[in-house]
């Protein structure tokens, strides 16, 4: 039976199976990081960065969807935890945080390293509480777990250090706290009003986001009795690309031209699953149908007029009988003609050209995902790895592919990686990591090699913030302040126990890839990547035309044209005489 507060935190996390505590220790946290010592069974996953530790548990809770809990000491250690947990509370994954904190008689007189964490952590929580003593324990931590698993969402549990040692009250343990499963699809009059809609359209179009987990076979049944084209955003990918003959490819900033056009032609968008932000990239003219376990979201992005509250999987069965399956197939054979035409100019550019260097990024992402295991988790960086991992990377079910790609951060790569490994140990882990976002939590690398993590990571290296750029000269800006002065990343791996190896021309590239990831330990490949390389949207507004124009001007008059020398030649010249 457990006897002090830390005690019992330990005990009642191994019960909703916790198998780890990524994190980095300190004074106020000693209390708990000594109860994981006494007791044995969960590990201590030390990363170098409180940041990471957070990022690390956001992969693991996404990859497992299970609990995951990181920990950090006072002040600035738990402050370190708040990026990597915005990224879980917008991933939606379960997460518990255990925030140490100042000693509690101590709280608001300015003490040294006082924060206060129960309000800093409150916007990217679901539950964030100060046990500010004994008797509320182990209730309140019972809370923070339901919270997290049933809400999947970061719950915070602040703990001043001294209480962590105190004697906790006697509770009688209920059952283990894991999420319940459940049943959840609207009422029958509404899947009937849905079902009317779709039946009287004659050019629905599906848009399938991170919803759709779990429901693959039945989204494509239903794409087969509405002869519907599937277009999906970057979330549904993984999960609704593969094995499917209705799918049309991406929409959005990073997707290309097919996905824009399915949507923009139907009279009636099925929108399953997603929490698409991108309102431009909506119908002009259409009607909408979102189904959303959470109602609170529906209607978020676009005008929707038939609401439908409930899973994918459960809310499409239930849909499926009422469908006519007697329809017309002209807008699917559009669609998935654009298609075949959109992905037949994306795979021309996925070439070696020759042999030159640099080398186009596109080329290096097909290399990777026909080089990687047939389970392999895919982590790409924020920026331009995630448009070449979101165009280039081919899922089939078992791989997966995660990111921030909701919060958006900077540095996910590795820092996911590492928990992504920790959790399935056997399994191909590779990062996609942008020079700036390696960069910026250098020190994991470390983390890596100190944990025995034969993490893959494949180095995107344009010596620059590469996406930046490209949003620079997208609104009419001469590129400024992002240029990145880069070590030689494979020596500084192997500097620290990491198997490098580096590429600056696409003469030998492949057989570079093949090695690092049949590598059975961690291994870093270093590629010099076109830095003009344009990513283009499936759609250009008049205000982003308008702003390349800018840019172009106004980099000419600044005495930079070799720079649309180099652009034109990397993007226009190659497609000229390919």
């Amino acid at each position: 039976m457990a006897d002090t507060v830390a005690e019992v935190i330990v005990e009642q996390i191994k019960r909703a199976g916790v198998q780890r505590v990524y994190g980095i220790p300190g004074d106020s946290l000693n209390g708990f990081t000594d109860a994981l010592r006494l007791d044995g069974t969960i590990g201590w996953t030390h990363v170098r960065h409180e940041e990471a530790a957070a990022f690390a548990a956001t992969a693991e809770a996404t990859l497992t969807g299970e609990l995951a809990v990181c920990a950090a000491s006072c002040g600035p250690g738990n402050l370190h935890l708040i990026n990597g947990l915005f990224d879980a509370h917008h991933s939606r994954v379960p997460v518990l945080a255990i925030a140490a904190h100042i000693p509690a008689p101590e709280i608001g007189s300015g003490y040294f390293q006082e924060t206060h964490p129960e309000q800093l952590f409150r916007e990217c929580s679901a539950f964030c509480e100060m046990v500010s003593t004994p008797e509320q324990m182990p209730r309140l931590l019972d809370v923070a777990l339901r919270t997290a698993v049933e809400k999947r969402d970061v719950a915070v549990l602040v703990v001043p250090g001294e209480i962590f040692l105190k004697p906790s009250p006697k509770r009688r343990a209920g059952a283990p706290i894991r999420a319940i499963p459940r049943i959840s699809r609207p009422t029958d009059a509404e899947i009937r009003r849905a079902a009317a809609q779709l039946n009287g359209a004659e050019k629905v179009t599906i848009l399938a986001g991170a919803g759709v987990q779990g429901a693959h076979d039945t989204v494509v049944e239903l794409a087969s009795a509405l002869q519907a084209p599937v277009v999906h955003a970057l979330r549904g990918k993984e999960f609704i690309e593969y094995d499917n003959p209705y799918d049309v490819g991406m929409t959005g900033l990073l997707g290309f031209s097919s996905g824009y056009r399915a949507i923009e032609k139907c009279d009636t968008l099925l929108m399953l699953g997603t929490d698409f932000p991108y309102q431009q990239f909506y119908p002009s003219k259409a009607q909408i149908i979102q189904v959303d376990i959470r109602g609170e979201q529906i209607g978020r992005r676009t005008p929707v007029d038939i609401p439908l509250v409930g899973s994918v999987a459960d809310t499409v069965e239930a849909l499926l009988p009422l469908i006519d399956r007697d329809r017309d197939s002209e807008h699917l054979t559009s669609s998935r003609e654009h298609y075949r035409k959109a992905r037949r100019r994306l795979d021309e550019l996925a070439d070696n050209d020759r042999n030159r260097s640099p080398i186009h990024p596109q080329y290096l992402a097909r290399l990777v995902s026909e080089n990687a295991t047939g389970n392999a988790v895919f982590i790409p960086d924020v920026g331009s790895p995630v448009v070449w991992a979101a165009r280039y990377l081919t899922m089939n079910g078992p791989r997966r592919l995660i990111g921030s790609f909701s919060h958006g951060s900077m540095s996910n790569a590795v820092s996911q990686a590492i928990g992504a490994q920790a959790a399935f140990p056997g399994r191909q882990v590779i990062a996609l990591a942008g020079d700036g976002g390696l960069a910026m939590l250098l020190g994991e690398l470390l983390t890596i090699v100190q944990n025995k993590l034969p993490v893959k990571i494949i180095v995107f290296n344009n010596s620059s913030l590469n996406f930046v750029e490209v949003e620079m000269k997208a609104a009419g800006f001469v590129n400024y302040g992002t240029d990145l002065v880069n070590p030689d990343f494979a020596r500084l791996a192997e500097s620290v126990g990491i198997l490098g190896r580096k590429v600056e021309s696409a003469d030998g590239l492949e057989s570079a890839v093949a090695e690092i990831l049949a590598h059975d330990g961690p291994a870093l490949l270093d590629v010099t990547t076109a830095r003009q390389e344009l990513s283009i949207p499936p759609t250009i507004t008049a205000a982003q035309a308008k702003g390349f124009t800018l840019y172009a001007l106004r980099t000419v008059m600044s005495g930079r044209g070799d720079e649309l020398v180099d652009l034109a030649e990397t993007n226009v010249f190659r497609r000229l005489f390919d």
